[in-house]
């Protein structure tokens, strides 16, 4: 199978030739076609399967071909996602493989100014990748309008209704023309996804990639036990010890990564930090330094857990499990791309358990551990088996009640506490 077998324009085939991409991955060459022939989509699929290019080549493709040109305010293709990072890769997806189309592409989200994507809208753009927020925001102060709109994708959708965007999304549908082609990618078929599309999607073609395990086999995943209170001593000691390079560093609070970040630098180690709390600019410089290698340990939450593309990052490490299982294969995602090797390390303490028996279970695995000399826990991690479950130590069994010989009915006498009453 090839890119030019799916049917789809020569400029897009010219430079996919000159990515490089020889051929097309498993969601790309079911979705592309079904695209190109207008279907709707209901399509569930992992980080790392190729799903960005299997939506954003034949949505080009079809804005060159099809309906007018863009006028002011108005968009052609509305890319709803989850975060500000993936806005900004999904946008740089776009602007690569569209880059000998005569189309524009933009992308608006929360954390900057909105008066320079107000003015940048006033253009009109093709396509526009959004996050809900921002995208409502600009929609009431006519800064944007959907008369023109042809295409509508949600990508990773799940994770939009996770974050609590399930009223913002509402609204914005109910904006948008009823006459158009629906798009929705996420990572599971959930109930909430399936009530989702069955409001959405008009007879959609359902496509489900499920690999046999959901995490890349490039990545070499293990556990290390460990007490709470001995995480970030941990951290320090393996980063000198097994003398790691580049690590981007999951905490599950914005509280935990700047304490972690202080930390490190204290130590004199180059480090920053991207979370919700910071400006959109910081988190974008952040992860510039990072890419540069002017940073060596980038510390986020699960706002990187998706949306961050960095070439060649040989190390991931959970200082915190997340609370959703499904953020741990998004987190991990992050190393062993296109087939480069990658180790994924979480330090794991007892109170986590839990959250280790879900990921098991979502993965289908049990995660290695590896106990670390001068770091054995206090506090013992409980044994988990294939199925997520937790394999807890037996409890003593209860000391018989010694009876006496007593006569039937008569218990102990209690001396204490007496009193006199009139």
């Amino acid at each position: 199978m090839t890119f030019s077998s799916l049917g789809l324009l020569d400029p897009l085939l010219r430079t996919l030739d000159r990515l490089n991409y020889s051929s097309p991955t498993a969601v790309q060459t079911e979705a592309i076609p079904a695209i190109l022939k207008g279907r709707d989509l209901m399509t569930a699929a992992q980080t790392g399967t190729g799903k960005t290019a299997g939506f954003a080549l034949p949505v080009l493709h079809k804005l060159l071909q099809e309906g007018p040109r863009v006028a002011s305010n108005q968009t052609r293709a509305l890319i709803l996602v989850p975060t500000r990072e993936l806005a900004e890769q999904v946008l740089q997806s776009f602007i690569t493989y569209g880059d000998q189309l005569p189309l524009r592409s933009y992308a608006v989200y929360g954390g900057v100014s909105i008066n320079p994507q107000m003015m940048a809208l006033r253009k009109g753009v093709d396509v526009l990748v959004a996050t809900p927020g921002r995208l409502l925001d600009l929609y009431r102060q006519n800064a944007v309008t959907f008369g023109q709109l042809q295409i509508l994708v949600l990508d990773e959708a799940d994770r939009m209704l996770d974050l609590g965007f399930a009223d913002e999304l509402q609204q914005v549908f109910c904006a948008l023309p009823s006459k158009r082609q629906t798009l929705l990618f996420s990572a599971t078929f959930s109930a909430a996804i399936r009530t989702l599309a069955a409001n959405l999607l008009r007879d959609p073609l359902i496509i489900d990639i499920s690999p046999d395990t959901m995490t890349a086999a490039t990545v070499t995943q293990s556990v290390i036990p460990v007490d709470k209170k001995r995480k970030v001593e941990l951290f320090v000691h393996l980063l000198a010890n097994r003398r790691w390079g580049q690590v981007l560093v999951f905490a599950k609070t914005r509280n935990a990564v700047d304490q972690l970040v202080q930390t490190l630098q204290s130590i004199g180690l180059s480090a920053d930090a991207i979370h919700g709390d910071r400006p959109q600019p910081a988190r974008l410089r952040a992860l510039a330094r990072f890419k540069t290698g002017e940073v060596q340990v980038l510390v986020a939450t699960d706002v990187a857990a998706r949306g961050l593309d960095i070439d060649d990052l040989p190390q991931v490490v959970n200082i915190d499990l997340p609370i959703v299982a499904e953020d741990y294969v998004h987190r991990i995602g992050r190393t062993g791309r296109a087939g480069a090797s990658g180790e994924a390390v979480s330090l794991v303490s007892a109170d986590e358990v839990d959250q280790l028996a879900a990921i098991e279970a979502l993965t289908n695995q049990i995660l290695p551990r590896h106990d670390e000399p001068g770091f054995l826990p206090v506090h013992r991690l409980p044994a988990t088996v294939s199925g997520g479950q937790i394999i807890k130590k037996p409890k003593k069994p209860k000391k018989p009640k010694v009876t006496s010989n007593k006569s039937p009915g008569k218990g102990k006498i209690h001396l204490g506490n007496w009193f006199e009453s009139d």
